[in-house]
């Protein structure tokens, strides 16, 4: 049998004895939401400049306003020698030093922002990450990037090749010269020096610099913020620059961390903005009328979306309701869409989400308290919602930073048998369970070496035949749950599909059912920030689906 159901259980009834106290509290509180919202932390001005000592362990700081054009974070370090590091790849391939190990010298330094919840790695808004002794290119690099609900983006990597004259970030190129290890000094080099004097030719001299960073010595680093970008110098010179992408701004940088091989002497941040961004709910939420749920129909719908969203993500929400939730097929009351979203242990929190709530009339409050283990009770309540609250032949699920182009989803939808149960979207055959690291399932979680085929959790659609099987299961507590969300539907897919006297379950798979990112002609594009969500809709009103990739 599949599932750890104790251990959920036990976690369940937790969740809902705490959001029934939190949900008490927050319909108890009678005053100005914006007051107890902008009052936590933001009291006071930040302070313009910070210095802190170094240490040998992770090194962090808080910017509490972020940054602005002119701030500069200035670190003095040592970068630590290089130590080998055991690769089970390189092993069995025979590479390596023979014992399957590899010299490793690198660092980071990054920029991050606030985690958009409990359960998520906070945002890389600059990861800097230089490589002393190389990667697989085997020279020296620097490797900067962006991580957006962990989701790398690409990286730019400096390896001693200037970029081009016409790529800038205000003024400066992305990428400095200096000595590739190898050919610095070559005899071709040196002939080619010696000749050139020998016949007189005038030559205009060049600086060659060696790579910025070495095992064992001192050195002093400072990230600047630009108009659009951020610049990286060393020793007082300029090394690279990496434009902003989008989806972050300046005052999103409210973090520094250094971690790896490097010793921290000590840190400076300077010029920094002393006026708190306090976050207040309407300069994130729009109060207008237009942007109001209209009311469900009491006629039958032909799609149901239920969108998963954390409790602090307002500004996420506020992106959908301005975006596709304008398709006219929700407008006209074809298609409905809900938010569905748990409680935070924080009062502030759930007090500004019920008045979002009361106001939109969008959102459907589920009474525990929210954490990545009991997602999968919000599908089951998704279910519950496109069967008894509406009458939707189809549901779909989707994320609140999913952008869903309706149209399309409707016309695939439609050119389907609606004689047969449906199961569309982003379709994984034969997945194994990770057993290791930060997402790992144990075997009393998920005992079988596979998965059921199963559709990505960022959009899928489901028939309502299949849903009303999941309702029903769910009453008689004969429903088995996964803390996998996506897991878990395509577990009751398969469990209705084998017990069903009914037709069989069409499984229709199409990578335009985006997992990570976005892609052209997409059917969902995943991990889009609310800039980006208004970019697609900007993108999508003038006839081109196009992605409005930051990465």
């Amino acid at each position: 049998m599949r599932g750890n159901f104790s251990e959920l259980e036990r976690m369940a009834g937790e969740a809902w004895a705490r959001g029934a106290e939190a949900w008490e509290e927050a319909a108890a509180f009678s005053g100005d939401v914006d007051s107890i919202l902008s009052g936590d932390g933001a009291d006071g001005e930040c302070p313009g400049s910070l210095a802190l000592g170094g240490g040998e362990s992770e090194t962090a700081a808080f910017l509490p306003c972020g940054l602005a054009v002119g701030s500069a974070v200035t670190l003095v370090a040592t970068a630590r020698a290089a130590r080998a590091e055991y690769v089970e790849a390189l092993e069995r391939t025979g590479n390596g030093n023979g014992n399957g190990t590899v010299m490793v010298a690198q660092f980071a330094v990054e920029l991050r922002g606030l985690r958009a919840s409990d359960d998520e790695d906070p945002p890389r808004i600059l990861h800097l990450n230089p490589r002393l002794q190389g990667d697989w290119s085997r020279r020296p690099v620097l490797e900067m990037n962006t991580c957006f609900r962990m989701q790398w983006g690409k990286a730019q990597r400096c390896d001693g090749n200037p970029s081009k004259d016409d790529d800038r970030v205000d003024g400066f190129p992305k990428c400095e010269k200096w000595e590739r290890r190898g050919t610095a000094d070559s005899k071709e080099m040196k002939s080619g020096s010696w000749f050139n004097r020998f016949i007189g030719r005038a030559k205009k001299p060049e600086m060659s610099w060696p790579y910025p960073f070495l095992e064992g010595k001192m050195f002093v680093l400072t990230i600047q913020a630009g108009i659009q970008g951020y610049h990286i110098n060393v020793g007082g010179r300029h090394v690279a620059s990496f434009p902003h992408r989008m989806g972050f701004t300046l005052e999103d940088a409210t973090g520094l961390a250094v971690t790896g091989g490097v010793d921290v002497h000590s840190v400076y941040a300077t010029s920094l903005p002393k006026a708190h961004p306090s976050f207040s709910l309407q300069s994130v939420l729009e109060m207008s009328a237009k942007w109001k749920a209209r009311p469900v129909s009491e006629k039958p719908i032909q799609l149901f979306i239920g969108i998963l969203s954390a409790t602090k993500h307002f500004a996420e929400r506020m992106a959908i309701r301005k975006t596709w939730m304008q398709f006219p097929a929700i407008q006209l009351g074809n298609v409905v869409a809900r938010f569905f979203v748990a409680l935070s242990h924080r009062k502030e929190i759930n007090v500004a989400l019920k008045k979002e709530a009361e106001y939109f009339g969008d959102i459907v409050i589920l009474p525990f308290m929210d954490r990545y283990e009991l997602v999968v009770l919000k599908t089951v309540a998704i279910c519950q919602y496109g069967v008894q609250n509406v009458t939707a032949e189809y549901i779909m699920k989707c994320d609140d930073d999913t952008f869903v182009r309706l149209d399309t989803v409707l016309q695939q939808i439609s050119s389907f048998n609606r004689s047969l149960p449906l199961y569309l979207g982003n379709l994984n055959l034969l997945h194994r369970p990770l057993r290791y690291g930060k997402w790992a399932v144990t075997f009393e979680e998920w005992p079988e070496l596979v998965y059921p085929p199963y559709a990505n959790g960022p959009g899928y659609v489901i028939s309502a035949n299949i849903a009303r099987d999941i309702v029903s299961r769910h009453a008689n507590q004969s429903l088995r749950l996964f803390k996998m969300e996506d897991v878990s539907m395509g577990m009751w897919v398969e469990d209705y599909n084998t017990t069903t006297t009914s037709a069989p379950v069409q499984y229709v798979h199409s990578w335009r059912f985006c997992q990570y990112g976005c892609v052209d002609n997409y059917f969902t594009a995943h991990y889009q920030s609310p800039r980006q969500m208004l970019c697609l809709w900007e993108k999508l009103s003038l006839g081109r689906a196009r992605c409005c990739n930051y990465r």
